[in-house]
């Protein structure tokens, strides 16, 4: 999707029936990165058919990673045959980074443009130069690139404290900890599922690893990793707004293939608002109710509510019966979503890292603009519910995070075109 492209839909529509939940997105990106490590072979299944997940498999390819693809999963056959990641497609992308532990582990070098066009500490890239550093690597960062050398020995063991919980340079410090020269100790881990998966797959390799899942990782560095099969993880996001688009169309939507501990939180937080969430063998049924309560949330790292469904759970909360209200903890600009909501007659108001929803029989279709991935489907969920027809601009983001979203939703009788 380009800007120019939009969503028409017509509410008001209850969604019954299955949907089957894709890899999750989080998990594939690193553990794509990942196979630079791997010097004979490694073949990844479930992985989600993204925007993104397309840009790593060009990435690496550009870097002489070489790959088969097919409806099955990914075969990488050989490690990168170069240092220098190219600017054009690590600007399209903030997961970029990932590479950057793998590449130095294998080339002893990594040339590597800051990604996005990502200014250090907007977003944590800082504890990735952190942790390549503290593990033995030299970094440079001149005109917007970041130069890294390692010594022909590889990384060396050794202690990793993260001042603040960080996903991404969690999973760096895993992928250069498990070829590392003795021990790594993490703290302060980030515990989200897809950092269990990616130290799983490590594992499955052969690699050293407890503590995975709490906050202090232990690695003793192995010399290589075995060549593996492995599968994504379903995506926790994506099993949430579909949850939360049943939900709110007081629908009734079973959804396959999902790991309900990985979601633990959000869904005793769904259930206080009156909807039913029924367990079965990798799969839960969610059932709308007629009368939503007002629930408040606090976003946190795992097992906290997660910040990527904070938006999706706001929009739910727009037609509760009663006021609640939404903190935001993880990132900042979190809220861009209020003012489109607004259009569609939302009551909120936005104090700093906390936002007061008043809830309200209906919502109305209006012409709004998705400002980022999780607000676009904040604002799918919320045209799905609303009266009338609701037009969603300016959609790029979605296909970064949403396999087949409109067939899904389709399928499940929502008009959407």
């Amino acid at each position: 999707m380009n800007k120019s492209e939009k969503l028409i839909i017509r509410g008001e529509k209850k969604l019954f029936g299955e949907v089957k939940i894709s890899g999750a997105k989080n998990s594939a990106l690193p553990l794509m990165a990942a196979s630079i490590l791997f010097l004979n072979g490694y073949e990844l299944s479930n992985v989600p058919d993204l925007l993104d997940t397309k840009i790593m498999i060009k990435l690496l390819i550009s870097l002489g990673v070489k790959t088969q693809v097919s409806p099955i999963g990914i075969k990488f056959l050989s490690p990168p045959e170069t240092h220098i990641a190219p600017e054009k497609l690590v600007n399209t992308m903030r997961a970029s980074i990932l590479i950057l532990a793998p590449l130095l582990q294998s080339r002893k070098h990594a040339f590597v443009p800051l990604p996005g066009g990502c200014a250090i500490g907007s977003r944590p890239i800082d504890l990735h130069i952190d942790v390549v550093k503290k593990l033995g690597a030299n970094v440079e960062l001149r005109n917007g690139y970041l130069r890294a050398t390692l010594p022909k020995t590889g990384f060396r063991g050794n202690q990793i404290n993260f001042p603040k919980v960080s996903v991404g340079a969690t999973e760096c410090a895993i992928m250069a900890a498990v070829l590392a020269q003795g021990r790594t100790e993490i703290k302060n881990a980030a515990r989200e599922p897809e950092i269990v998966d990616l130290g799983n797959c490590m594992i499955k390799a052969g690699a050293k690893i407890s503590g995975l899942g709490d906050s202090k990782i232990i690695i003793e560095g192995v010399k290589s990793l075995n060549p593996i099969s492995f599968s994504v993880i379903p995506d926790r996001i994506e099993a949430g707004s579909f949850a939360i688009a049943a939900a709110i169309t007081k629908g009734e939507v079973n959804l396959n293939g999902i790991r309900y501990p990985d979601l633990e939180t959000f869904l005793n937080k769904l259930k206080l608002t009156g909807t039913k969430v029924i367990y079965g063998n990798n799969e839960i049924k969610i059932i709308g109710t007629t009368k939503l309560n007002p629930v408040n949330i606090s976003t946190e790292p795992h097992p906290g509510f997660p910040t990527d469904l904070q938006a999706q759970f706001m929009s739910l909360m727009c037609l509760a019966n009663g006021n609640s209200i939404i903190k935001e903890n993880i990132f900042e600009n979190r809220f861009q979503h209020v003012p489109e909501l607004r259009k569609m007659g939302a009551k909120i108001s936005v104090d700093d890292k906390s936002a007061s929803v008043i809830g309200l029989k209906s919502l109305k279709g209006a012409k709004v603009k998705a400002t980022d991935l999780r607000a676009s489907m904040s604002l799918i969920i919320a045209a799905l519910a609303a009266q009338g027809e609701t037009n969603v601009f300016e959609l790029e983001h979605l296909k970064r995070g949403y396999e087949n979203i409109e067939d899904k939703l389709s399928n499940l009788g929502a008009e959407i075109s």
